[in-house]
């Protein structure tokens, strides 16, 4: 393993999977919103988002998470070795969206730049996870169904599976 996208829908805990994932393996990690947002939640242009990513894919290693955009996500996924696929219930997506909105109001979010604007990132994310849910899941589940011949995919599906994963992840890299 040494190229890991990490996907899903809004407050899937994403970012803070890709982060245990990075301290457990020594992998590099790129957030998208880290190079999709400036400091104060401005966007970055458009085509420099797709340099800075498409420069990133270049890398030989990185755990890369969250969207972006189509394109780059499945250009991401395509460049990968290790696909991880976090596909909680709606309800644990709104239910973790409120929890980092209330945690945000003391400590930045994980993978997000500085002083972002929790109150408008929770309603994005609010807006987002029944369009992903009905557009993006349905895809992403073919996505890993077929990417599994090739590349290692997990696709989680409770906090469990994710705990789970994590512990299998610290087997193998103390075996290594």
């Amino acid at each position: 393993m040494k190229r890991v996208a990490v996907f899903g829908n809004a407050g899937g805990g994403k970012s803070t999977l890709a982060k245990a994932l990075a301290n457990i393996t020594g992998l590099p990690l790129h957030p998208i919103d880290s190079i999709k947002y400036k400091a104060g939640g401005e966007e970055v242009p458009h085509t420099e988002y797709l340099e800075i990513h498409t420069g990133l894919l270049r890398n030989e290693r990185w755990v890369i998470d969250g969207f972006g955009c189509v394109a780059s996500a499945w250009e991401r996924f395509a460049a990968a070795d290790m696909l991880v696929y976090v596909d909680l219930s709606l309800a644990l997506h709104y239910l973790w969206v409120t929890k980092r909105f209330i945690k945000g109001i003391l400590v930045n979010p994980g993978g997000w730049p500085a002083n972002s604007p929790m109150w408008r990132g929770t309603l994005a994310g609010y807006r987002v996870i029944p369009l992903c849910h009905r557009h993006m899941t349905p895809k992403y589940r073919q996505l890993v169904a077929e990417a599994a011949a090739a590349k290692r995919v997990h696709h989680l599906r409770s906090p469990r599976q994710i705990r789970t994963f994590l512990d299998a992840i610290k087997q193998e890299s103390h075996s290594d």
